[in-house]
């Protein structure tokens, strides 16, 4: 059970790094540093004060860049690296999941994180050339709150974080087909 636990918990975070990398790594970090998870070696550096100040920084820069329109279509880019890799460390971090390779670990949150923010990378062109740009910060807030709302859960109802993440990708999905469908009329 503590497996099968590990990696909805796991599927969860990195699926939320795929929408914001910073805040399931922030979030995960300092609930280890307080003694709430437990990581698995060498992920456990997470939790080293330095790393937090750095990942929150980032953070910051990254929340504040992603509401303007242009600066966001370069983050995504960047994102595209680093999303999938902070998805990667967060599913290989979870002690739950120590009976899978580590190799496999990192290649699944690599995939998940990065299906993710591909998704939502090829969502915001669109939506910025329907609205030009002034849906950027909405979309980009609800992202973020996507993000928080998945880490969250990932950790302490993992279940409903795998169900949440497939109710983003639906709704992402969603949003795409009828932005081009209007679009195209």
């Amino acid at each position: 059970m503590e497996l099968l636990s590990g990696l909805l918990s796991s599927l969860g975070l990195s699926g939320a790094a795929g929408l914001n990398a910073s805040i399931p790594l922030l979030l995960v970090g300092l609930l280890a540093r307080f003694g709430v998870l437990d990581l698995a070696a060498p992920f456990d550096l997470l939790a080293n004060p330095w790393v937090l100040l750095g990942i929150g920084v980032l953070g910051v820069l990254d929340f504040i860049g992603d509401k303007i329109p242009g600066v966001d279509h370069a983050l995504h880019l960047v994102g595209g690296v680093v999303n999938a890799a902070a998805g990667a460390i967060l599913f290989a971090a979870q002690t739950g999941v120590a009976e899978v390779p580590p190799a496999l670990s990192l290649a699944l949150g690599f995939v998940v994180a990065g299906g993710v923010h591909a998704t939502r990378a090829a969502v915001r062109p669109v939506a910025t050339a329907t609205t030009g740009g002034l849906a950027n910060p909405a979309l980009s807030a609800a992202e973020d709150g996507a993000s928080l709302s998945l880490s969250v859960l990932a950790i302490f109802a993992p279940v409903l974080a795998v169900l949440g993440l497939a109710g983003v990708l639906v709704f992402a999905a969603r949003l795409w087909t009828r932005v081009r469908g209007r679009r195209a009329a």
